[in-house]
């Protein structure tokens, strides 16, 4: 159960998965939990939350309720991102969300969204890293994010906002699968127009971010980064202690996004590390991060389990 303090908690409503962070007084995590409900599913062509994505995660946001209640959660944020900011009908969705768990629900800029994840991703960093200049990529299901700036320095994490600028691009995961990568395995034709589309994003984020301080890293968010990195260390199982912090060489990303293009779902599937909802997108995502190692000339990316929901318990605690 929570202290005297009270329990926090975050929910966020991406377009592939749904999660949850729960966190007591003292910032320490009670509860961490990621579902993957598809809530975008077709919203890039239908610009729509359909009943079904928004029945399965509402169903999660439910369960993510009553989790809440058992911890004495005294304060919440819920967020949604890219499928809510695409979609006509996410005030339907939101009315549902508010009733099944008594939070508000916000919608997040693409901006809000990087420097949250920024937060999240560097609060610990700089009392293990240092403070050299950062850029964080957040790969999501219907957007990607980037945040460059320097980790926080005070010693309750707290950063500088105003130190951080972001960019938002329409080139998540399910977004570039759906619109490109038809075939199962993917053809090389539908590969070379995402490639495309994802150069051109990499050339206005580029144009868009400051350039990297000294000694600066790369530091990768969500699920299709941590994912790549179970898949390099063969998990049977998921493992937060050693995918947090994992590296990944441009080298092993750019082998892996040849492997995972020239297979098909089920193969992909079979392969430790892998999971059920992620297979059959994970090729869009590795694009986007091998983009941005190139784009930005990254030779390792360092991942972290520690994100947009990190950023949000921070912003009510």
């Amino acid at each position: 159960m929570a202290d005297d303090a009270g329990a926090v908690a975050a929910l966020d409503c991406g377009t592939n998965s749904t999660r949850l962070l729960i966190v007591d007084g003292q910032g320490v995590v009670l509860d961490r939990q990621m579902r993957i409900t598809r809530l975008g599913e077709a919203v890039d062509a239908t610009h729509k939350l359909s009943a079904d994505a928004i029945t399965r995660t509402i169903s999660v946001l439910e369960d993510y309720r009553r989790t809440m209640d058992a911890y004495g959660v005294v304060r919440a944020r819920l967020v949604a991102t890219s499928a809510a900011r695409d979609a006509v009908n996410a005030d339907e969705f939101f009315a549902a969300a508010e009733e099944a768990t008594g939070a508000h629900p916000e919608l997040l800029s693409g901006l809000e969204e990087g420097r949250l994840s920024f937060t999240g991703a560097t609060a610990s960093l700089a009392r293990s890293r240092g403070t050299g200049g950062v850029l964080v990529v957040d790969i999501g299901g219907g957007s990607t994010e980037l945040a460059a700036g320097v980790p926080p320095t005070g010693s309750d994490g707290a950063g500088n906002a105003a130190e951080v600028v972001a960019v938002s691009l329409d080139i998540g995961c399910v977004r570039l699968t759906e619109r490109f990568l038809h075939h199962d395995p993917p053809r090389g034709s539908e590969v070379a127009a995402a490639r495309e589309v994802v150069d051109a994003e990499m050339d206005r984020a580029r144009a868009a971010l400051p350039p990297i301080k000294s000694g600066g890293i790369l530091i990768g968010l969500a699920g299709t980064v941590s994912t790549l990195a179970a898949l390099d260390l063969e998990l049977p199982r998921y493992e937060r202690s050693r995918i947090h912090h994992a590296v990944l060489t441009r080298e092993k990303v750019d082998i892996w996004l040849a492997r995972l293009v020239a297979e098909d779902r089920q193969a992909r599937l079979a392969r430790p590390g892998m999971v059920e909802g992620r297979a059959d997108v994970i090729v869009g995502g590795v694009m986007v991060l091998a983009a941005v190692m190139a784009g930005f000339g990254y030779v390792e990316c360092l991942v972290s389990e520690d994100d947009i929901l990190d950023g949000l318990v921070a912003s009510i605690r």
